[in-house]
C-alpha cells in the first residue's frame, strides 16, 4: 500500500507508542492526522477509533493506525464501520498478511503486547505491502 496520508489515534495505554509511530511516518514523508489522545489520562478508546474511521470514510486519510494497551478494543471498535477493515498485528508477518489477504486499511497495535521496535516493524510492513487481490478480493467483497 503506498499511502500519503494516515490517520492515527491512541488511548491512554498507547499514547507513547503513537508518538514514536508518528515520528517514523513523518520521517518517511507521510502526512499524519493525529486524533489524540496526547496524555496518559484515562479515555474511552471507541471515541478514538471512531475518529480514525471517519477520517478514512470522509477521504481525509487513506489508512489508519490505532493503538491501545492490547489492540483488541481498538480493532473491535474500528470494525463497527463497514468501510473499515481493521486488523490487529503482533509481528511483521501478521501485518503483511492483513494487507496481502484482507486489504486491511487500519492497523491496530497493542502497546503492552509489542515493543516499539516490533510495532514500527509492523507499521513498515503495513504501509509497504500491497493487497494481492485475486481469490482474496472475492472474500474481502463478501465483507463489504
Amino acid at each position: 500500500m503506498t499511502v500519503k496520508t494516515i490517520a492515527i489515534a491512541a488511548d491512554h495505554g498507547g499514547v507513547e507508542l503513537k508518538t514514536a509511530i508518528i515520528s517514523a511516518l513523518k520521517d518517511r514523508g507521510i502526512e499524519v492526522f493525529d486524533f489524540g489522545t496526547n496524555s496518559s489520562d484515562s479515555v474511552d478508546y471507541p471515541d478514538y477509533a471512531q475518529a480514525v474511521a471517519k477520517s478514512i470514510i470522509d477521504g481525509q486519510s487513506e489508512a489508519g493506525i490505532l493503538v491501545c494497551g492490547s489492540g483488541i478494543g481498538m480493532s473491535i471498535a474500528a470494525n463497527r464501520f463497514p468501510e473499515v477493515r481493521a486488523a490487529l498485528a503482533h509481528d511483521r508477518l501478521s501485518a503483511e498478511l492483513c494487507r496481502q489477504h484482507n486489504n486491511a486499511n487500519v492497523l491496530c497495535l497493542g502497546a503492552r503486547i509489542v515493543g516499539d521496535a516490533k510495532a514500527l516493524d509492523c507499521v513498515d510492513a503495513f504501509i509497504s505491502t500491497e493487497f494481492e487481490g485475486g481469490r482474496h478480493a472475492l472474500r474481502v467483497a463478501k465483507m463489504s
